[in-house]
């Protein structure tokens, strides 16, 4: 195995004549012999792709006077901040101080003076660890300086955890502990074991220890590498103390909600929240209040609007609220927020901090979906850990917990996650006593390449590399974001064909804040929407979000997560007489290998993380493209979804894709689908039980299942949730009230869509559906059931 990559960025032509070249070419040898790969690069392009696409560098020789090739530079020669670049070597010095945290970098001299270093400029000696004249020493001297560099970088460059591992798995010990299968050995004794090991590969099986490993240190004491890559992680997070949890966001929810609030106390719960929070609410038997999201047109949820989060409305929340009647303390005792959306909204954390302080001691954002948000300025004060000493002035400071799907938008292993919290003197968290919460919600078997992903996530963000990995996501987002207006534009110019009718939710209009210029989303040059954070906030009153009583720069759409709309609603509400449902787009979609991450009725979401590409979504707008041909010529559904019409010919033989759309939106349309969901979200349930006691009636036979028609004022015993949207729709404990209410309204209508639409039903969790007549049935309390006591 090579020891590593070094770019040699030279001006000289190292095949060439001369005797620089001849040195080059020497030195050049001389790596090779010390086992590294080289990459040479003859001028600032070529270096430039190098530093994209090698990540795994361990050293680079960059000449400063390498030239830049003809029409241009590398990355279209701009600086990446505002430093002026001379030659192409200053631009190639220029981007790998801006891709990677401390890689060592020896500049090439080409004249034996010193005072050719008196021209340079004064951040170039930041920027390398060298200096480099090839004719002044010997090819093995200079080669070995490089060496010596890019061995000392690929050892330091592993984060600790990762480190050790490493260092274990090289010692070959032999293993008398669990797991069973001591480093794979077990699975080589049987034809379906040696399959999986020669699929995963030995190493894998190898890191796979046991927590009697004890110079790995421990994941409940948080000793030894593993304690060290927690603090590391708390150190580029931001927080005060971080722990890595092994069994996903929703682990974390419900170990921060245990340790948070106790029997009985109030909870304020963002009812765009994880099912996880409402199983911390079981657990705990706290008594939930909610806080209503705001909602648009298209069904999406909003943030909490300003307004329902201030002191005075959440004192009267709680006032109004069945179950705080008797409660200990009227004052709630924790708060949890999403953050963001899973539409990617994001709030003003201090912001909202701020407005819930007063009600509150302990404040938890819910952040799976945007564990990347420090390390990039877009998102600069829209995640937990912001809410600190430094921006919120005691005592009046709430502790902050935030949470983290680490595996979700950051390069970790899937169940890989973090809790980062930041503790005030208001409500303390002491170690031990938070441990005690980590440890019963903790697996006593922990993953250890699951541990050691964490730690590598961790390092990936660490310095200048964490912002180049983001940026490009978002920028790659952008792109594809304009793509889809300007397509729309290209096909009302050419004239010959139907009009486009994607969308993007996005603003129609930005404005430069530098020159107070506006103009087109999909004009604006890339550069100011991948770097002003003004480009994406939600203004109030704005039509394009069609959220109500926000105010300015309190939320902020992410770019990432990007939104597709279809025609037949608009995000203020009103129906359009054509449209295209997003759940047959989705369906097509996905017959060709496009999975997207949520649908609702008129919008599709796909997520743009550290892993995608222009190939990628140039295969998602090639669907979009083929979609619209298929429409335009109402294709046949045999044709575009053949699955389709093989499991449901009664329902869809002899149809064409135009066809469908039309009835599924006059379906939705006549149903008012779109606003009895508006009106199930906006107006919540009437609270009869807290959470845990209709658990405890759950698993005591204190239940039953009913029919829609039958569930009038009945009250439900599990969570119901619908996707889409993918919010809890009822919580265990509330009515569902009148049989002409909106929440049975909305249910009652869902029921009728999955029958006159078979292969579109919605996923509905706490729902069964009765297979002989396809009626919902909800998990109820027996109406014998005692009361509250």
């Amino acid at each position: 195995m090579a020891n590593g990559t070094v770019l040699l960025a030279l001006r000289d032509d190292p095949l060439g004549g001369g005797v620089s070249a001849e040195q080059l070419r020497r030195i050049g040898k001389e790596l090779e012999d010390r086992g590294l790969e080289l990459r040479w690069a003859g001028d600032s392009r070529d270096a430039t792709a190098t530093l994209r696409i090698e990540a795994g560098l361990a050293a680079a020789v960059v000449a400063w006077g390498l030239p830049r090739p003809p029409g241009g530079g590398g990355a279209d020669g701009a600086a990446e901040s505002g430093v002026e670049l001379p030659t192409g070597g200053a631009e190639v010095l220029d981007r790998i101080r801006h891709r990677f945290k401390d890689l060592p970098v020896f500049l090439l001299m080409t004249d034996g003076s010193d005072r050719d270093l008196e021209h340079l400029p004064l951040w170039v000696a930041e920027a390398v660890i060298g200096y480099i004249w090839p004719l002044e020493d010997t090819p093995a001297f200079i080669a070995g300086r490089v060496a010596a560099a890019a061995a000392a970088y690929r050892r330091d460059v592993l984060p600790p955890f990762f480190s050790a591992l490493r260092q274990f798995d090289d010692a070959h010990e032999y293993s008398w502990h669990t797991p069973a299968h001591s480093g794979g050995v077990a699975f080589l004794k049987s034809a379906a074991g040696r399959a999986f090991f020669d699929y995963y590969g030995e190493r894998l099986f190898r890191t796979d220890l046991s927590i009697s490993v004890g110079e790995l240190g421990s994941l409940y004491e948080h000793s030894g590498p593993i304690g060290e890559a927690e603090r590391n992680a708390a150190r580029v997070f931001g927080a005060e103390h971080t722990y890595f949890v092994l069994h996903g966001d929703s682990t974390c929810n419900r170990m921060v909600g245990h340790y948070s609030v106790t029997s009985d106390e109030i909870a304020l719960v963002d009812r765009n929240c994880h099912k996880s929070v409402l199983h911390g609410l079981v657990v705990t038997g706290a008594r939930p209040v909610y806080l209503v999201p705001t909602r648009n047109g298209y069904g999406l949820a909003g943030p909490l609007p300003p307004a329902a989060i201030d002191a005075a409305a959440v004192a009267e929340r709680v006032a109004a609220n069945p179950l705080s009647a008797d409660a200990p303390s009227p004052h709630p005792q924790y708060a949890v927020i999403t953050n963001s959306t899973y539409d990617g909204l994001c709030y003003d954390t201090l912001a909202a901090a701020r407005a819930l302080a007063p009600s509150t001691p302990r404040l938890h954002f819910d952040e799976a979906w945007i564990a990347y948000a420090r390390f990039h300025p877009l998102y600069r004060g829209r995640y937990g850990m912001a809410v600190g000493p430094d921006t919120f002035p005691e005592p009046q400071r709430p502790t902050v917990f935030a949470t983290h799907s680490t595996h979700k938008l950051l390069a970790a292993l899937s169940q890989c996650a973090m809790v980062h919290v930041r503790p005030s003197p208001r409500a303390p968290v002491e170690h031990h006593r938070f441990n005690e919460a980590f440890m019963m919600h903790g697996t006593t078997s922990a993953f250890y390449p699951g541990i050691a992903s964490l730690d590598v996530a961790t390092a990936m963000m660490d310095g200048p590399q964490g912002r180049w990995l983001i940026d490009e996501a978002v920028t790659e987002a952008v792109r594809f974001r304009q793509a889809v207006v300007r397509t729309g534009r290209r096909i009302a110019a050419a004239g010959d064909r139907p009009g486009w009718f994607f969308g993007v939710w996005q603003p129609e209009t930005v404005t430069d804040p530098a020159t107070g210029t506006g103009m087109a989303f999909a004009d604006a040059p890339l550069s100011l929407l991948v770097s002003e954070p003004s480009c994406w906030q939600l203004e109030p009153g704005a039509a394009w979000h069609g959220f109500d009583g926000l105010t300015d720069g309190y939320s902020l759409l992410d770019p990432i997560k990007v939104t597709i709309t279809c025609p037949g609603v608009t995000a203020t509400g009103r129906t359009e007489p054509w449209g295209i449902p997003a759940r047959i787009l989705t369906e097509y979609l996905a017959g060709r290998g496009i999975v997207v991450e949520k649908t609702d009725s008129y919008s599709t979401l796909v997520l743009f993380s550290m892993g995608i590409t222009k190939g990628k979504w140039g295969t998602l707008m090639d669907g979009l493209m083929d979609f619209k041909a298929l429409y335009d010529t109402n294709a046949p559904l045999h044709q575009v979804l053949p699955a389709l019409t093989r499991d449901h010919p009664r329902h869809y033989r002899g149809t064409g894709l135009r066809e469908l759309c039309a009835r599924m939106h006059r379906h939705l349309g006549d149903g008012a689908f779109v606003e009895s969901l508006d009106e199930a979200f906006r107006h919540l349930p009437t609270p009869v039980h807290p959470p845990r006691y209709c658990y405890e009636q759950l698993v005591r036979g204190g239940t039953e299942r009913v029919r829609l028609a039958d569930a009038a004022e009945r009250t439900a015993a599990a969570m119901v949730t619908v996707t889409p949207p993918g919010i809890p729709v009822l919580m265990p404990g509330e009515s569902l009230g009148a049989h002409d209410g909106p929440l049975l309204r909305y249910l009652t209508a869902l029921e009728a869509f999955d029958r006159a639409f078979p292969g579109f039903g919605s996923e509905a969790h706490g729902v069964v559906i009765d297979p002989d007549t396809g009626d919902y049935l909800i998990e109820c309390l027996l109406p014998a059931a005692p009361p509250r006591s």
